[in-house]
């Protein structure tokens, strides 16, 4: 999952951002409404997390352009404004979900989690393929009924190539999706990751390389 958070508040985006980043999940950052539109006109984003009250473009205007262009894309409106009225409006304008300021973060993860099986094509909560078994809510992966215990990172790896169902991924599609924007295209942390996660699920191997195209699963290489 790559999220865009779009907060004016840079102490309140360092928390959410960092918080998020523990959870596995890919977060870029934008502290203004221009800038928001920018990122999500050159990246594929699954959820944008929008607060209201926005410098240069106002946060209202920031989701209707958003619905209008990144059809796709999942808009969670987060904001200090928690009255009905505000909430009417927001969902009013395109957004998908509303989650009023202060806000526990265990319930911010579990909206976005939610609102990511709610992407086109939808997202299944349980995963599966060959003998592994994917609960993408308790973020628990088992093979053949043992548990393999799964840094962040190789979560967020695993669940892009079990979601492909056995199709190639390239590394630089793996960096996008599972990383952020700051991720170096040059780095070796996709090929890093893979040999470890390749090594984690064992024997027989399902995890496979196709040469000079990418990564993909299958029983048989």
């Amino acid at each position: 999952m790559r999220v865009l958070i779009v907060e004016d508040e840079e102490f309140m985006a360092e928390v959410i951002e960092m918080g998020l980043r523990r959870e596995g999940i890919s977060v870029d950052v934008a502290h203004d409404g221009a800038v928001a539109l920018e990122k999500a006109a050159v990246n594929d984003y699954d959820i944008v997390v929008l607060d209201r009250d926005l410098p240069e473009v106002h946060g209202d205007e920031v989701c209707r352009r958003l619905v209008a262009d990144c059809p796709d894309v999942r808009i969670l409106m987060l904001t200090a404004a928690g009255r009905l009225g505000d909430k009417v409006t927001g969902l009013g304008l395109g957004a998908d979900d509303y989650l009023p300021k202060p806000f526990d973060f265990p319930e911010l993860v579990a909206r976005l989690r939610a609102l990511y099986r709610r992407t086109t094509p939808a997202h299944a909560p349980m995963l599966r393929y060959a003998d592994l078994t994917f609960d993408t809510h308790r973020r628990r992966v088992e093979r053949a009924g043992r548990e393999v215990r799964l840094t962040p990172k190789e979560l967020a790896v695993l669940e892009l190539l079990i979601r492909a169902d056995g199709g190639v991924i390239s590394s630089e599609e793996l960096l996008e999706k599972a990383w952020d924007e700051a991720a170096d295209p040059f780095t070796n942390a996709v090929r890093l990751v893979i040999h470890t996660l390749r090594k984690k699920l064992g024997e027989p191997a399902l995890l496979h390389t196709a040469v000079s195209a990418g990564y993909y699963l299958a029983e048989q290489p």
